[in-house]
């Protein structure tokens, strides 16, 4: 199985092609996690289950997506995402930018 580097990252606001919404990358996974109930169900264009996939918390909602790496571009705006969960997973900077929480150990 050949491995697919992640185009984008944690932290990074990006915009559905598709689904028309605008979300923060909070989670990568190198390939497809879901089952093939959900896929059939939610995958728009079938995408493929051996690239990138992400959890995107959805700007102006309470959500979580997952969202395929072909479904998604950059979002370049600047404008603040708005999540209750936000605030649980990433840092922000007030400017667009998000960033980890960092724990101690």
């Amino acid at each position: 199985m050949q491995i697919h580097q992640a185009e984008y990252n944690i932290g990074q606001v990006i915009y559905h092609k598709h689904y028309n919404f605008r979300g923060v990358i909070v989670d990568v996974d190198a390939e497809f996690g879901a089952d093939d109930e959900w896929y059939d169900t939610h995958a728009k264009n079938y995408p493929p289950k051996d690239k990138p996939w992400y959890h995107v918390l959805v700007d102006d909602g309470s959500s979580i997506a997952y969202v395929s790496e072909q479904n998604i571009s950059s979002d370049l705006s600047d404008l603040e995402i708005h999540n209750p969960m936000l605030r649980d997973m990433l840092a922000t900077n007030g400017q667009g930018r998000y960033v980890t929480l960092q724990t101690l150990n």
